[in-house]
């Protein structure tokens, strides 16, 4: 009785897999060393925020001119009467602020009120809020900046980041998926450890599902 052979397609395909995953899975590691290293470890820093927090936050009192405050502007259409962006240059007031003390990172908020005005600067462990008086132009400026371990904590949450951040986010997502994903394609290829790296595997997903099961109570 002949033994039984594997068809030599087969074999190109099983050899195939292996080199790529094995280049995959070598040179994804490395490119994305860094990124999986700073994600684990601003993953620890960031649930425990206590080891390392540092805030320090500081009140500024300054002047704007009231003609920013009241510009001669129509109202748009189906206005609500509680939004009064219109009748402010609010260009020029986050820029006015922003060069007067030297504000960091980008407005990510602007409200206008018929009697105040409230704009909010934010970036990566930092935030600064100025209320300003529209009747007087008379404003404080609150500046919070905190230490970097938040600022790390911030970037790996994509924390007021922008849009490059975010995409630092997707692409360490995929390097990580991939690589786990090949490492696993690997362990099929060692005939010694292919069974106890694959019991490994099980056993880790269900501490997780244990965890999870917990977690959600």
């Amino acid at each position: 009785m002949n033994p039984i052979t594997t068809h030599p397609h087969h074999k190109r395909l099983r050899r195939s897999l292996a080199s790529w995953s094995r280049w995959l899975h070598i040179y994804l590691s490395m490119f994305g060393l860094v990124t999986i290293l700073f994600f684990s470890i601003t993953g620890l820093t960031l649930n425990h925020p206590d080891w390392f927090f540092a805030e320090q936050t500081t009140r500024v009192t300054g002047q704007l001119e009231t003609g920013l405050l009241h510009q001669v502007n129509p109202p748009p259409e189906n206005w609500d009467e509680s939004d009064y962006r219109h009748q402010v240059d609010t260009l020029e007031v986050a820029e006015r602020l922003r060069a007067e003390h030297r504000l960091a990172g980008r407005v990510s908020d602007f409200l206008v009120f018929e009697d105040e005005c409230e704009v909010t600067f934010e970036r990566p462990g930092y935030a600064a809020t100025a209320r300003i008086d529209r009747a007087s132009g008379e404003y404080s400026l609150d500046v919070t900046a905190n230490d970097l371990a938040t600022v790390m904590n911030d970037l790996h949450k994509g924390r007021h980041t922008g849009y490059w951040w975010s995409w630092v986010i997707d692409v360490s997502a995929v390097i990580g998926t991939l690589t786990g994903v090949t490492g696993f394609i690997l362990i099929f290829f060692l005939r010694l450890r292919r069974i106890q790296g694959t019991a490994t595997a099980i056993v880790g997903g269900i501490v997780l599902w244990i965890f999870y099961r917990i977690a959600i109570g």
